[in-house]
């Protein structure tokens, strides 16, 4: 199959990788500009930008695709198919119309579940119990095309997002090359999405990944979970030098109650709505590693009856 591929993340790697493995011809690669990293804020290639030069890839970095020029220069590929996985730009119809067979999108959620920009994070906010990725037909709505191949996974209990994300990458890859062989066959079948069901993945906003004690354990607990590693579920505490931020990469729900946001003991216990957290990973602002709850303590000097706010 002749393919143009469109991706950016981690999570656009592997199925980009599985298909130069299986033999397709790849033509051109579609990411993201690179973008200002690190503390030197250097210029910095996607994860599949600089896997494509490692290959040898002909990459394509517009900041848009809804001009002439740019639907053109897509057009002259002569594409066979589109393959689509977390790119991070919308295609307009000239592009989804360009590759012989359309476009496929590698979506990281059971849909009609999920739609949008953060399906996998929404999944274990949430508390879903499971999970999954599909290949999807794309047309102009959002996420709203028929679906072919589907894998499923459970949210086990204090899954993480980025567990959940590292969990789909692989099955996602295969799923893409069981459809792609499908379609080089000529027998690669879609179902439409039921109408009942359908929920927005909305882009997390820095609001929002604040936590809110007042909830319950559980919605918490999820809550910190499904941010974490990005952006990163956080509180603010007087740690001596006035209001910080702190980020919470894993919690678990456990026995405990008391005022919302009142450090219970020194296992970073902290009272919720309805029952108590346990925090066991955590970052504060500035700083490159992460701690045990118990470590974080010793080191920010709270002591049970802090307040979090």
């Amino acid at each position: 199959m002749h393919v143009v591929f469109m991706g950016t993340p981690d999570f656009a790697v592997p199925t980009l990788a599985r298909i130069l493995s299986d033999g397709h011809e790849v033509s051109a690669v579609y990411t993201r500009a690179p973008a200002k990293a690190g503390r030197g804020m250097s210029l910095r290639p996607s994860p599949v930008h600089a896997l494509a030069e490692s290959e040898g890839l002909a990459v394509h970095t517009p900041v848009t695709l809804r001009t002439e020029e740019a639907a053109r220069v897509f057009a002259a590929h002569e594409a066979d198919i589109a393959v689509v996985v977390a790119y991070g730009l919308l295609l307009p119809e000239p592009i989804l119309d360009a590759p012989r067979h359309g476009c496929l999108n590698l979506h990281g959620s059971l849909l009609p579940r999920w739609r949008g920009a953060a399906p996998i994070q929404r999944a274990v906010m949430a508390g879903d119990a499971e999970s999954g990725v599909g290949v999807m037909r794309m047309e102009k709505g959002l996420d709203t095309g028929p679906v072919s191949f589907e894998g499923r996974l459970p949210i086990t209990e204090g899954m993480t997002a980025g567990e959940l994300h590292d969990a789909l990458m692989p099955l996602g890859a295969e799923l893409m090359s069981q459809a792609l062989a499908a379609l080089a066959a000529g027998d690669l079948a879609f179902r439409p999405q039921p109408d009942e069901g359908v929920l927005y993945a909305h882009k997390i906003t820095n609001e929002e990944a604040r936590i809110d004690w007042a909830q319950p354990a559980k919605e918490i607990a999820n809550h910190i979970n499904g941010l974490s590693p990005f952006p990163g579920a956080f509180f603010q505490a007087d740690l001596g030098k006035g209001a910080e931020r702190v980020k919470v990469l894993r919690a678990a729900r456990v026995e405990g109650s008391g005022t919302p946001g009142t450090l219970l003991d020194e296992a970073c216990t902290v009272a919720c709505g309805q029952g108590a957290v346990r925090l066991l990973e955590l970052r504060r602002a500035g700083k490159g590693g992460s701690a045990t709850g118990s470590d974080f303590l010793r080191g920010a000097r709270l002591l049970p009856g802090s307040r979090l706010a």
